[in-house]
Parts: C-alpha cells; structure tokens; sequence
C-alpha cells in the first residue's frame, strides 16, 4: 500500500513514488537482492499510469538503489560496500610484502578480492595510449587485461599497456599471474625503479560492454582512471586503463603541501 507522503504530496508522482521506494529499500522492507514490484503491480499500488512507474523505477536507478536485468526485471542492489582507492596501494613496502596494489588496497576495505586475467599479450598501442608511453601509435606493446571482484561481484576493469622493449626480456610479465608485488615488482627487479604516479580521472554514463562486464544497470556511472607510472629516469613504462564501477570507489589522496 503507498505511504500516506504519497497520496499528499506536491511532489511531481513519479518522485513521490520513487521516494516511497526508497525509503522502503532504506528500512529493509525492500531487502537487498529481492526484486522491485512489477509494473502492473506498482501501476496498482499507486492508482499511475504505466509511464509514469517507469519514470519512477529510472529515478532509482539513477541514484544507484535499484538494478536492472533485461528480462528479469529490477531488483533492490546487494553490491558490496564501498572500496577506497587511496595512493597508499603504491607503496614500495607493499611490492617489497609480495602484495600488488588491489591485494594492498582490498585488504584496507576488507572483503574478498578476486581478479580474472582476460588477455595477455601483444597489440598495437592506440593513439592516446601510445602518446602517453611516447611511442609512435600503432607500436608493439604489452597489454594485460584483467577484470577485478570483491565478494564475487564486478568492481572493475583495468588494462595495463608496457613498452615492448621494457618487457620483452622480462618472461614473468607474459604470465597469467606475474608473481609476488605485481608488475610493479617486476619492473623494479629489473632495473626500472618507480619514482611517482600520474592518474588522470573523469567519470561518465557506462557503454553497454562496460555495464555488461560490470553487471551495471543501463545509464549507471562509471569512474575512468588512467595511471602513468614513471620511473626515476622519467620514463612512462606504463599505462594503465581503467574503469570502475562509480558507486564502488572513493578515490582518496595524499600529497604534500610543499613545493
């Protein structure tokens, strides 16, 4: 039954209803996981017409209470809480442990992480990316992708692009699992020491492969970061790109005040 805010309310209806919704999703009456109304039910419920319940059901998406599944219908959102992503993950002392930056940064927000490497090998580095390693566009790289979990559900994902006379003669970089510390670890082992990190972020609506491969409700938002890591000699040995689920991630940063 609609609440009596509903019924009295100046409120354009559609709000009305998605703020009923909402407050019934905040008091666990709606539970995490279960699914939304159907339309004819909440067409019912409320005494609307079709059109406006689905102005309703798009205003809950957008504000990231509820998903939607094409031929399942929406269900109240059960992703896990959120992760921050500080610039502490890129301590030396946590490569020097065997721990790459998600492992560093995961067990900060606690959870469970998992990452699925989905290709490893050589491309030709597009335009942007091959700016940023200084290389003519189309050159030969490296290019790791991999999708990362917590708790079994889609956070993120991220492709690392390496010049390719940096990792050629570096047989661990080639693997599914480059071992202990991460790609990181295994570039300073071999003589590229990394001095700082350049992160370039924006945020924008998810394409339809990234909301499929993020299991994202159409028109939910996603954070693009693009990390340049640079060695003592200032030079980029490698680009990572990334995308992540936006209602995931707090990005958090430390930097100095001084010149």
């Amino acid at each position: 039954m609609a609440s009596d805010s509903v019924a009295s309310s100046a409120k354009a209806k559609y709000l009305q209803i998605a703020d009923d919704l909402a407050a019934q999703i905040q008091a666990g009456t709606l539970e995490p996981g279960s699914p939304v109304p159907s339309e004819s039910d909440l067409m019912a419920r409320y005494g609307v017409a079709s059109g406006t319940v689905r102005k309703a059901v798009a205003e809950l998406r957008a504000t990231q209470l509820i998903e939607t599944h094409h031929g399942r219908g929406s269900f109240v959102r059960s992703r896990p809480p959120v992760q921050r992503k500080s610039s502490d993950r890129f301590r030396r002392a946590h490569r020097k442990a065997g721990k790459a930056a998600y492992l560093a940064e995961a067990e900060r927000s606690g959870g469970v992480p998992s990452v699925n490497v989905l290709f490893v090998g050589p491309v030709d580095a597009p335009a942007e990316i091959a700016e940023r390693l200084e290389v003519p566009a189309g050159s030969k790289v490296l290019a790791r992708k991999r999708r990362y979990f917590r708790d079994g559900v889609p956070t993120e994902e991220a492709t690392s692009y390496l010049p390719w006379d940096v990792v050629k003669d570096i047989p661990e970089m080639f693997a599914d699992n480059p071992g202990g510390g991460g790609i990181y670890a295994r570039l300073e082992e071999h003589g590229h020491l990394l001095a700082e990190f350049v992160e370039t972020v924006s945020a924008r609506l998810a394409t339809k492969a990234e909301g499929s491969a993020l299991a994202l409700s159409p028109g939910a938002p996603v954070i693009h970061l693009v990390r340049n890591a640079i060695t003592d000699g200032d030079r980029v040995v490698e680009v990572c790109d990334t995308i992540m689920a936006a209602d995931q991630f707090v990005l958090d940063y430390r930097f100095a005040a001084r010149d």
